[in-house]
């Protein structure tokens, strides 16, 4: 199963699926900002690539936050900043059969098909 996540109107989404459509790739769409995202789902995507992977620190999202708020974050406290603020994941995140890729990139996407 091919679950990607995201935001329908971020433009590196829609790149990922453009791809996966002209590659024909049946997925579902999981939007973050309507669906939300289990902090579960999250601890799975930092376990696999590392908090610092998934947490978007370019995001409009995360200069909004204040300075105290992003000084403190780390290993023990992002999970529940990202489940609350799921604009602050790095988009898009690819979920192949429990196989995670953060970020939109041609060569990385055709090695997870290929």
């Amino acid at each position: 199963m091919i679950t990607l996540y995201g935001i329908k109107n971020c433009d590196t989404v829609k790149k990922a699926q453009k791809w996966l459509g002209k590659n024909h790739r049946e997925y579902r769409f999981h939007d973050l900002r309507i669906n939300g995202i289990k902090t579960e789902t999250i601890a799975l995507w930092i376990d696999q690539l590392g908090w610092d992977r998934v947490l978007n620190k370019r995001s409009t999202s995360w200069r909004n936050l204040n300075d105290a708020v992003q000084q403190a974050v780390n290993a023990d406290n992002v999970t529940s900043l990202l489940q609350e603020n799921p604009t602050l994941i790095k988009r898009p995140v690819l979920d192949v059969n429990g196989i995670i890729s953060v970020g939109f990139n041609i060569d990385t996407y055709q090695r997870i098909f290929n």
